[in-house]
């Protein structure tokens, strides 16, 4: 599971535990980015990030924490990670990238999107009553939905893309970023070590 997690908060945390659940994920492996390629430069330097997401998921021995994009000097392009993750694992274990159905819509505009597909399967976050037909997908990300879509994922190591609801919260990293340079609390938003970490490093004014 990717992403800038500026700053990780409670919705990328029950996104990660509900794949967990419900795909029958054994772990999950949380990789910051270090220079996102896709989006503008974090509002939080990667160090930071890394600290609060080690926080934000210390305590479930399910979560693991990667480090290698926050250390890399090149762009962090999701195929690369999953290379080098199926140089450690090896072809044949299953591995299974987590998104949400926004960024899935955008997967056409990564970095060789198509050879994710070849490296791991695809699990989706959707909002209940949002279901990922829906989203407005590109006619070639439309053919490989139709293609590759299963209702369980297989014991094939990559290739399919699965679906699963997730529980609804409304929360993002933008308006958390917005409550905090005004002022506000954003407490039950994110875990209390988080909005320590961030309050005591001044981040977000």
């Amino acid at each position: 599971m990717g992403g800038t997690f500026d700053p990780v908060h409670l919705g990328h945390l029950r996104l990660a535990e509900e794949a967990r659940r419900i795909l029958g994920l054994v772990r999950v492996l949380w990789i910051p980015a270090g220079r996102p390629p896709h989006r503008e430069t974090p509002a939080a330097p990667a160090e930071d990030r890394l600290a609060m997401t080690a926080l934000a998921i210390e305590g479930n021995p399910a979560f693991l924490l990667d480090d290698t994009e926050v250390r890399a000097q090149a762009p962090s392009y999701t195929v690369a990670t999953l290379e080098r993750l199926r140089g450690i694992l090896g072809p044949d274990r299953p591995l299974v990238l987590l998104m949400g159905a926004d960024a899935f819509r955008g997967l056409p505009t990564w970095h060789r999107w198509m050879e994710v597909f070849r490296l791991a399967h695809l699990g989706v976050a959707t909002r209940p009553g949002h279901p990922i037909a829906d989203i407005g997908m590109s006619p070639e990300l439309a053919g490989e939905w139709r293609a590759r879509r299963v209702a369980e994922l297989p014991a094939a190591p990559s290739g399919s893309i699965a679906d699963f609801p997730m529980t609804a919260l409304d929360i993002s990293g933008t308006a958390l970023r917005r409550l905090l340079a005004d002022g506000a609390s954003p407490r039950y938003l994110m875990p209390d070590g988080v909005l320590d970490y961030i309050r005591s490093h001044s981040l977000y004014r």
